[in-house]
């Protein structure tokens, strides 16, 4: 059986850092507040004048065919998952592939907040999987920072710029992608969403006058939300394959909030040792958050270790996969 692996893995984070200290002169709050409420301490921003979340993309795979030993040329397929393009169109993949040279792949977005990540890895294995093709990259990237309003306390502490990428190619071992469940949810849409700039309400003097094209979260529903459907369905897909705590090597979830990373953990009846986690440093990146997880934690990761990634993010979305780990350390 022909499964679809993670042979590289890369990440970028803009040099600028964020602090809560730097947040307590821009608005109400204190760096007591925000850690007790979401874990973070820091996060990075793209502050560089003419830069996108393609530039960070970019940058990633780049990284990540230096550390496999490719040509872009050899990429056959590169999906972007954002929510911050850098235009409403070109896919901002295909700004990516054309700034790294992959001469030979197609390439599209995929919109899924922060379950973006996830949903793009579960389309790339099935091209993967089904021999259409060898090698194919998943980006997941967002400068978060351009669509986040500095005067909202509820928001601005928590949103990071940054990207990962990943590289698929196929395998016969007993490795890579194991199994899947990804959600939706459409009625959440008014819990999380940006109000202006799409066909529903494009952009006018008025919508820009009213601070219509930042994030709107209403907190306390898409906590609930999120801290429920995430934990479950990540004891879902381990229920399902028959896999108890002491099978998982790691936990790999979306980092929005230290509370919901607690309690997916606790649900899944996994220690604090098996949790991945930098929200402290990064904040939530978005569609970057699983990728560069897993792009810090690399040299912990040995061959054969059982990973479940978690996400959750508007729309609503969220899902889980089970992946066995397909290198040792390097």
């Amino acid at each position: 059986m022909t499964r679809a692996a993670i042979t590289a893995i890369a990440g970028y984070l803009p040099d600028y850092i964020l602090t809560n200290q730097e947040l307590e002169k821009m608005v109400d709050t204190t760096d007591e507040w925000i850690m007790t409420r979401t874990g973070i301490k820091e996060r990075r921003i793209l502050r560089e004048p003419g830069k996108a979340t393609s530039d960070m993309g970019a940058a990633a795979v780049l990284e990540l065919c230096k550390k496999r030993g490719i040509s872009p040329d050899e990429i056959e397929l590169l999906i972007c998952a954002t929510v911050t393009g850098d235009l409403v169109f070109p896919a901002t993949a295909n700004i990516i592939c054309d700034k790294i040279g992959a001469k030979n792949a197609w390439s599209y977005d995929l919109g899924a907040a922060c379950s973006g990540f996830l949903y793009s890895l579960v389309t790339g294995a099935q091209f993967i999987q089904s021999g259409t093709y060898k090698k194919v990259v998943i980006v997941g990237a967002d400068k978060m920072s351009s669509i986040i309003d500095y005067t909202d306390r509820a928001t601005c502490v928590i949103f990071g710029d940054g990207a990962g990428a990943v590289l698929l190619e196929p395998t016969t071992e007993n490795v890579g992608i194991q199994d899947f469940i990804l959600r939706t949810d459409g009625s959440g849409c008014q819990h999380l969403h940006m109000k202006a700039g799409g066909s529903l309400m494009p952009p006018t003097h008025q919508t820009v006058d009213e601070r219509l094209h930042y994030v709107h979260q209403e907190g306390q529903a898409v906590f609930k939300h999120a801290v429920y459907n995430m934990a479950e369905v990540s004891a879902e897909i381990m229920e399902k394959n028959k896999l108890s705590s002491n099978d998982i090597s790691w936990l790999v979830p979306h980092q929005a909030n230290k509370r919901i990373i607690d309690a997916t953990a606790n649900r899944m009846g996994v220690g604090p040792e098996k949790v991945m986690m930098n929200i402290e440093k990064y904040g939530n990146t978005t569609a970057g958050t699983i990728p560069l997880l897993l792009w810090d934690y690399e040299k912990k990761l040995k061959k054969g270790d059982n990973l479940i990634m978690a996400a959750f993010g508007g729309g609503f979305t969220w899902g889980s996969v089970w992946l066995k780990w397909a290198y040792d350390p390097k």
